[in-house]
């Protein structure tokens, strides 16, 4: 199969799929190496970068994804009749963010961090496909630990977890008054998403939202449902 093939059979595959396609099953179809595969998929990728239609490929740890370009999210909700609901909560933020940078973690811990019960954020989040169960741990009780999805990565713009700021530091700074100022945001995962106004759709699945890319300024706008 020559190379421009290859290319179309990708294309055609990631639009059928409607959701990420790993590595290792292009490369299987199409009977390629694993490395092979993902040289043409980041190939065909930086094509419709350089295009700048209104298609484009995303990246998602060893996955990859055709997805229309965020810019044009108004029109395609208009067509789809999909409305802006109520951001995730300041609680719901906070527990996203111990969850992405301690992960694999148990509800005992994320309560620890936060020194509240985190039962209904956690349950909120794992329905919203935000955060899933990733096993248990071999101690007495066997707590379930939990960590991030791909549909997380996918409502970050991020490709996976290392793309991911830098925790700020925890010591206060000092203001020019020789006064500490103390950050009281260190669980944002970007700073002011406070104010960030982020929107679910109601009546639609994970995978119709997830055709519309999503930027950190619109955090989890195409993949949250209202709490």
């Amino acid at each position: 199969m020559s190379e421009l093939n290859i290319k179309n059979a990708i294309e055609a595959i990631l639009f059928a799929s409607g959701t990420s396609v790993p590595v290792s099953r292009v490369a299987t179809a199409l009977e390629l190496t694993e490395k092979e595969a993902k040289k043409q998929l980041d190939l065909l990728m930086d094509e419709y970068t350089k295009a700048q239609r209104g298609i484009t490929i995303i990246k998602l740890q060893d996955a990859y994804q055709m997805v229309s370009v965020e810019e044009y999210a108004p029109q395609i909700r208009t067509v789809m009749d999909l409305r802006r609901n109520t951001p995730l909560s300041q609680a719901a933020m906070e527990v996203l963010a111990v969850v992405a940078y301690n992960q694999p973690v148990t509800k005992a811990f994320i309560e620890q961090v936060r020194g509240v019960d985190c039962s209904g954020v956690i349950g909120s989040l794992t329905a919203k496909d935000l955060i899933e169960e990733k096993g248990r741990l071999e101690l007495p009780g066997r707590p379930l630990i939990y960590g991030t999805t791909e549909n997380f990565l996918r409502c970050f713009s991020i490709s996976d977890l290392s793309e991911l700021p830098e925790i700020p530091s925890s010591e206060p700074e000092k203001t020019e008054d020789g006064d500490t100022d103390a950050d009281d945001s260190q669980l944002s995962i970007f700073k002011g998403e406070e104010n960030a106004q982020t929107s679910v759709e109601d009546g639609e699945d994970s995978e119709q939202d997830a055709m519309i890319a999503a930027t950190p300024l619109e955090i989890i706008d195409e993949a949250t449902r209202e709490e």
